[in-house]
C-alpha cells in the first residue's frame, strides 16, 4: 500500500477506532473496579465492552464517518488478536495432563460441540450462531466465540447474542458450581476437573475453585488450559469448512458457480490469521517464543479482542438480538446442561480421586 493511501486509510479509520478504544478503556476500568472489590472479574472487560457498545448503538447510530473505523476494529483487529493467541499455546500442557485425562477432555469437548450445535439447529438458530454457541460452551466461552467469529463470517448480531447470553450463564455457573460439592460428594481433585471442564473462562475457574482448595485450583486450571488448547484445531477445522458454510447459507458461491469452491487455493481456505496462529503456536512449542515475550503478546491480544468486541457491539442492532433472545437463551442453557452431565460422567468414569 502506498504511503499516501495508507495515510488516508488511517485518517478514515481514526474516528470509529478511537470510539472503540474509549469504550474499551471504560470497560477495563469497570473490570479493575471489580477486581479491587471482589478480587475476581466476574464480568470481564470483553463482555462489558460489547454490552456498552450495544447500549450506545441502541440510542445512537454511528454515521459513515464512524463506521469505517468500527468495521476495522471488528474485523482486522480481531483477526490480529486471534493470531497472537497462538503464542500462548504450548504442547507442554498436553503432555503434563496425561493420556487418559487428555482423551477424556478431548472427548468431552467433541461431544459438547456436537450436542450444542445440534441443539441450536433444532431450536431454529442459524448455523453460524449455533457454531458460536457450541464453541463458546465447549471450549472457553467468550474467547472462543471471538476467535471463531471471523473464521465463519459471523455477523455482529450473532456474536453479540452469543456472548451476551453465554456471559450471563458463565457467571451463574461460577456461583452455582460449588453447590454441587455436597450433592455429588466430590473430592477436591474431582471438583477441580469438573470446574475445568464446565467453567467458561480461566479467571472464572479461579473464582470457582480458589474458595474450595488449592488442589481444586491447580487441577481446574490445568484441565481448563488443556480445554483451551482445543481452540486451535477447532478453528482450523472451521476455516476449512467455512466455504461450505457460506454455500449452505444461501450466499452466492465464489466466481458465480457451485464448482468455484473447488478452485479456491489453500490461502483462501485457511485465512492468514489462522496460519499466523499455527505458526506462533509451533514457535512457542519449540521454545522459539521467549517467556519474556509471552505476557506482552497475551496482553496485546487481550486488548485488541476487547476493542474488537466494542466495535462489534457498536454495530449491533438490538432489535435483531431481541428477536432470537429466547431461543439463544434456551440453546445456551441446554448446551451447558449437556456439558455438565458429560463432565460429571467423565469424572465418575475415570475414577478421579
Amino acid at each position: 500500500m502506498r504511503p499516501d493511501t495508507l495515510g488516508r486509510t488511517a485518517i478514515a479509520v481514526l474516528p470509529g477506532l478511537s470510539l472503540c478504544v474509549v469504550v474499551t478503556a471504560a470497560a477495563s476500568l469497570v473490570q479493575a473496579a471489580e477486581e479491587r472489590l471482589v478480587h475476581h472479574p466476574y464480568v470481564e472487560a470483553l463482555v462489558i465492552a460489547i454490552l456498552a457498545g450495544i447500549a450506545i448503538r441502541s440510542v445512537w447510530e454511528p454515521g459513515p464517518r464512524w463506521r469505517i473505523g468500527i468495521a476495522f476494529g471488528a474485523k482486522q483487529l480481531l483477526e490480529v488478536a486471534v493470531m497472537l493467541l497462538g503464542a500462548s499455546i504450548s504442547l507442554a500442557a498436553l503432555v503434563a495432563s496425561g493420556p487418559t485425562l487428555l482423551a477424556g477432555i478431548v472427548a468431552t469437548v467433541v461431544i459438547a460441540l456436537v450436542a450444542s450445535y445440534s441443539i441450536g439447529r433444532l431450536l431454529g438458530l442459524p448455523a453460524r450462531m449455533s457454531i458460536l454457541i457450541a464453541c463458546g460452551n465447549a471450549i472457553c466461552g467468550n474467547s472462543a466465540i471471538a476467535a471463531v467469529a471471523p473464521v465463519i463470517g459471523a455477523s455482529g448480531d450473532d456474536v453479540a447474542s452469543s456472548i451476551a447470553f453465554t456471559a450471563i450463564l458463565g457467571v451463574l455457573v461460577v456461583l452455582g458450581l460449588p453447590l454441587l460439592i455436597p450433592l455429588l460428594g466430590t473430592t477436591p481433585t474431582e471438583y477441580g476437573v469438573l470446574a475445568g471442564l464446565t467453567v467458561y473462562a480461566v479467571p472464572q475457574v479461579l473464582a470457582a475453585t480458589v474458595p474450595v482448595s488449592l488442589v481444586s485450583t491447580q487441577v481446574g486450571t490445568l484441565v481448563k488450559l488443556v480445554r483451551v488448547l482445543m481452540l486451535g484445531p477447532v478453528v482450523l477445522g472451521l476455516s476449512l469448512l467455512a466455504p461450505r458454510l457460506r454455500d449452505e447459507s444461501g450466499a452466492p458461491a465464489a466466481e458465480g458457480h457451485s464448482g468455484a469452491r473447488k478452485k479456491l487455493g489453500f490461502f483462501k481456505l485457511v485465512p492468514w490469521f489462522i496460519l499466523g496462529f499455527l505458526a506462533l503456536a509451533t514457535a512457542r512449542s519449540l521454545g522459539l517464543v521467549p517467556d519474556a515475550a509471552l505476557a506482552p503478546l497475551t496482553r496485546i491480544a487481550g486488548i485488541l479482542t476487547v476493542i474488537a468486541m466494542a466495535a462489534l457491539g457498536l454495530g449491533v442492532d438490538v432489535r435483531v438480538v431481541a428477536r432470537v433472545g429466547g431461543r439463544v437463551t434456551l440453546a445456551v442453557v441446554a448446551s451447558l446442561a449437556v456439558l455438565l452431565l458429560v463432565s460429571i460422567g467423565l469424572v465418575r468414569g475415570l475414577g478421579i480421586s
